[in-house]
């Protein structure tokens, strides 16, 4: 993979779909359908999905393709493969709550090694660059041109005093009792995969997620938390998340600053 080259086009794809989500985001009324698995669909979903897919199959026609929306296409033994959720927090965005992202990651051998997470809504913007190191660009976003950018880095935690993240709206009772193991300073919620990306500034020091989440969810969020110097791993084994399973269905997870005390 040329990874300068996929920095770019994983850029501009992302902010390309953030502008149609945006556009469809602000209009009046929008369609909301639901998928066989009962989660909502929206047209910006699918039209996000439409510009990204072909935007990575253009530039990188030799790697497999995995989107939320086209996955019952693909094989399920992949483990090298670009993922693709085009619009992660559906329900953020259907309740107009501005909690959700376009989401493009690279898988190598299992493990998500490049990244963007991009918040349209929110004004904000976090990738891997070519060497794999987090940044969040500060806008405004220049399609081919990127703008100022500041280097990523967890916080250096402390078990006494953490600052926990959780999810907006799959918050649950085992979720609370988990945390609940925790010496906690604050606790925040957020939608879709930002969760990742408060931990990758340092904002969090932990995100526990005790639902089910699937491969697409999770891949960009996790890269650029790795590039932060963060980690994410499964729940009941405290080994790492990987990628490409059967079914691309990932077990519960934690996604952490190293330093956190991790709690069974």
């Amino acid at each position: 993979m040329d990874y300068e080259k996929l920095e770019i086009v994983m850029r501009r794809l992302a902010l390309e779909a953030g502008d149609k989500i945006m556009e469809i985001y602000q209009s009046p009324d929008f369609e909301v359908k639901t998928k066989s698995d009962a989660s909502p669909v929206t047209e910006a979903d699918e039209a996000a999905d439409a510009l990204i897919s072909a935007g990575l199959r253009a530039a990188f026609p030799d790697e497999a393709l995995v989107t939320e929306e086209q996955s019952t296409s693909h094989a399920q033994s992949v483990k090298t493969f670009l993922v693709v959720d085009p619009l992660d927090g559906t329900k953020e965005f259907v309740q107009r709550r501005g909690d959700f992202t376009v989401n493009i990651a690279y898988v190598l051998d299992g493990s998500p090694v490049r990244g963007i997470v991009y918040a349209p809504a929110k004004e904000r913007l976090f990738y891997t660059d070519k060497g794999g190191n987090a940044v969040e660009e500060i806008g405004p976003f220049n399609k081919s041109t990127p703008g100022e950018k500041r280097s990523l880095r967890v916080a250096r935690p402390d078990n006494g005093s953490l600052m926990v993240v959780a999810s907006k709206s799959h918050r649950d009772q085992a979720t609370d009792d988990y945390i609940s193991k925790y010496s906690v300073k604050d606790m925040r919620s957020a939608g879709s995969s930002l969760k990742f990306c408060l931990v990758a500034t340092g904002e969090s020091d932990i995100y526990p997620r005790l639902g089910r989440t699937m491969e697409w969810d999770t891949a960009a969020g996790h890269a650029v938390l790795v590039g932060a110097g963060g980690d994410v791993v499964r729940f009941d084994s405290h080994q790492p998340l990987r990628y490409g399973k059967d079914g691309f269905e990932n077990p519960f997870f934690i996604a952490f600053a190293p330093g956190v005390d991790l709690k069974k």
